[in-house]
C-alpha cells in the first residue's frame, strides 16, 4: 500500500480511468454483439443500422485512446465486411 499522498492519489486516479476503459469497451462488445446478432439472423436492415450505431462506439473509443487508431479501424472493417456480405 502506498504511503506518500501524491502516490495514494494516482491509485484513486487509476481506479476511475480503469472503470471509465472497461464501461466504453463494454459499450463497444455490446454494439459488436448486435451487429453479429443481426447478422446470425441474416436481417440486413437490422445489421446496417447496428453497424452505424457500433461504428460511433468504436470510432469514439479510438478518440478517447481505449483503442489504438488502426485497431478500431480494423474492427470496423470486420463488421462492414460482415453486413456487406448478407446485404
Amino acid at each position: 500500500m502506498a504511503n506518500i499522498k501524491s502516490a495514494k492519489k494516482r491509485i484513486k486516479v487509476i481506479e476511475t480511468k480503469t472503470a471509465r476503459n472497461k464501461a466504453i469497451k463494454s459499450k463497444v462488445k455490446t454494439a459488436i454483439k448486435k451487429v453479429d446478432a443481426a447478422i446470425a439472423v441474416k436481417d440486413a436492415e437490422a445489421a446496417k443500422t447496428a453497424l452505424l450505431a457500433a461504428t460511433t462506439e468504436i470510432e469514439k473509443a479510438a478518440s478517447k485512446g481505449i483503442y489504438h487508431k488502426n485497431n478500431a479501424s480494423r474492427k470496423v472493417s470486420r463488421l462492414a465486411k460482415a453486413v456487406n456480405r448478407i446485404a
